[in-house]
């Protein structure tokens, strides 16, 4: 890779491993899952041995995995869904004001569909109050989504108490996971987690590949993708099988690796912060003070606006980020930073985004400080 990357939560360099597996898939497994001879069962075989293994990773049921094109599709069909084989029962959603955009969107969606959502705000650390979600609960509340992990200030929500406390009141849970997936663990019986998304270039996998855990799916979860048969009758159109085995081999190494991972991803960032004190670079951390997802820091660079440090730091082939890489090149500030601090305070304007990888070295934490106090 040429240049210093510092953007994982954007999404992640594919795994050599990973490029190969999906290079011989290209060459030999090219028959249709669907087809009903030898070459297309064992093509069959391999989708369903992913489908295994996430399952695994989830303590789900086989059945419940529903792969996808990743967490936009995953959010947005998982929640439309559920709302559209609810909505007999109520007209009330619960959600963030700090979700990502495929979550924040489509509630925005379903506001002009005549749907009512009530928008919890995120505290400095990027939590929400747990008490405001107990007072926002009414009768007629048939869904919460509230992301696992946010994207770009790495708060983790206590999503097991989420889970009890909608669990008691049999109210459905989606929780967005793409950047908490197999960086924490997640058990979605112990957790109570109805439906979750998970996107494979988020770990270190192919672009365009993902899938959708969804309880009873069997049952309950109705086609989003409507045509043919594929996905247990869940999704149509033909499986990308090169995707699919690809995303497979990036989960077993993360799933096998998760324990050394989180532990390279908290050195980095320990060794970031402390270089940068030691250089008088005068940076204050955005969201929890202590590393939750390990991943993911953002820091508040006083009197230094975000898009012109953005610039100087491409110009020296340095690449950061200043929130959600689904909302680059747009005008608005960061809906998570205004949550947490308001639209007026100055944070919104001036904070940056550094997320740490499996390939990351102390030596690219170096250079990108050199380049900092260059600029500062």
């Amino acid at each position: 890779m040429n240049g210093i990357y510092l953007d994982y939560a954007a999404t992640t360099p594919m795994d050599p491993e990973v490029i190969d597996v999906v290079a011989k898939a290209m060459q030999e497994d090219f028959g249709n899952a669907s087809s009903l001879y030898k070459l297309g069962r064992a093509s069959k075989q391999k989708v369903e041995g992913v489908r295994r293994l996430i399952a695994e990773t989830l303590n789900a049921k086989v059945d419940d995995i529903i792969i996808t094109s990743g967490g936009t599709e995953s959010n947005d069909s998982a929640i439309l869904q559920t709302v559209n084989r609810l909505k007999e029962k109520g007209n009330h959603l619960i959600s963030t004001e700090a979700e990502h955009s495929s979550v924040y969107q489509t509630m925005r969606h379903l506001e002009r569909q005549g749907m009512e959502v009530t928008y919890l705000a995120f505290d400095e650390e990027g939590h929400i109050n747990f008490d405001e979600l107990k007072a926002a609960i009414r009768p007629d509340t048939i869904l919460v989504s509230i992301m696992a992990g946010n994207n770009e200030v790495g708060s983790l929500q206590d999503i097991q108490a989420i889970g009890d406390l909608l669990h008691e009141r049999d109210i459905f849970f989606h929780t967005d996971t793409v950047q908490t997936y197999l960086n924490v663990p997640l058990d979605v019986e112990a957790l109570h987690i109805d439906a979750l998304s998970m996107s494979a270039h988020k770990i270190y996998g192919p672009k365009g590949i993902g899938f959708m855990y969804y309880r009873n799916a069997t049952a309950d979860y109705a086609p989003y993708v409507k045509g043919g048969n594929q996905e247990n009758k869940k999704r149509a159109g033909t499986e990308a099988l090169p995707l699919i085995i690809g995303m497979g081999k990036a989960i077993e190494k993360q799933y096998n690796n998760m324990a050394g991972h989180q532990a390279h991803l908290n050195e980095m960032r320990e060794y970031f912060l402390a270089g940068a004190k030691e250089r008088g670079i005068e940076l204050q951390i955005n969201g929890p003070k202590t590393s939750e997802l390990a991943h993911v820091l953002n820091v508040y660079w006083p009197n230094h606006q975000s898009d012109q440090v953005l610039i100087k730091l491409d110009l020296r082939d340095a690449y950061l980020s200043a929130g959600s890489a689904c909302t680059a090149g747009s005008l608005e500030p960061s809906r998570v930073l205004v949550s947490m601090y308001g639209e007026d305070s100055p944070r919104v304007a001036q904070s940056l985004r550094i997320s740490f990888g499996e390939p990351t070295t102390t030596e690219e934490i170096d250079q990108i400080l050199d380049i900092f106090e260059s600029i500062k």
